[in-house]
């Protein structure tokens, strides 16, 4: 009986997480979004963060779906105070598709993949600058950052929304759009 009990649990939503958009209305909001879909994973051996053509990019359905999920966004009259993106290509380039303001870079969001970049660092240093942040604020990073920063593994394009407590963020939704076919 637990373990039917255990399988409902990991199908059904929790009911804190039924409702993303809602989530998001909430005062204290932050939205917490995976880069849009960048077919393959890691990055290749040369790997340049300022070279675009070293990296693993967004593909033609990556930059449709950045464009819809900023689309419904706007439809929902979703604003951010502050965008802050990854100094990743993928990353910076679904921060300026979803077309929510001005992007800084934070480099406390890039990845920290397969060695690269400082774990513990990082994900401290990113909560300390939600910390110091006022307003609504979206952070476009990526898988690694984001499992680190609220223990959730997201799809490419997904929005985590969190709220921070005593320094950690607690999830309180989810959105996905999913990238056009």
């Amino acid at each position: 009986m637990r373990c039917v009990l255990c399988l409902l649990l990991l199908v059904l939503p929790l009911p804190a997480l039924a409702d993303g958009w809602a989530a998001l209305e909430r005062d204290g909001a932050i939205a917490i979004m995976r880069h849009a879909l960048a077919p393959g994973g890691g990055d290749p051996a040369q790997f340049v963060l300022e070279d675009c053509e070293t990296q693993r990019n967004l593909d033609a359905r990556g930059r449709g779906q950045a464009r819809a999920i900023g689309a419904e966004l706007r439809l929902r009259g979703v604003k951010f105070d502050k965008v802050f993106t990854s100094q990743w290509c993928r990353c910076r380039e679904t921060a300026a598709l979803i077309e929510m303001g001005a992007v800084q870079a934070l480099p406390s969001l890039n990845s920290f993949f397969a060695g690269q970049g400082d774990r513990v660092g990082q994900t401290a240093a990113t909560l300390a600058a939600l910390s110091a942040s006022e307003g609504r604020v979206l952070l476009v990073t990526h898988q690694v950052n984001i499992t680190a920063l609220t223990g959730v593994f997201p799809k490419s394009g997904e929005i985590i929304v969190a709220e921070l407590n005593d320094g950690a963020l607690t999830v309180t939704g989810r959105i996905l759009i999913e990238p056009p076919q």
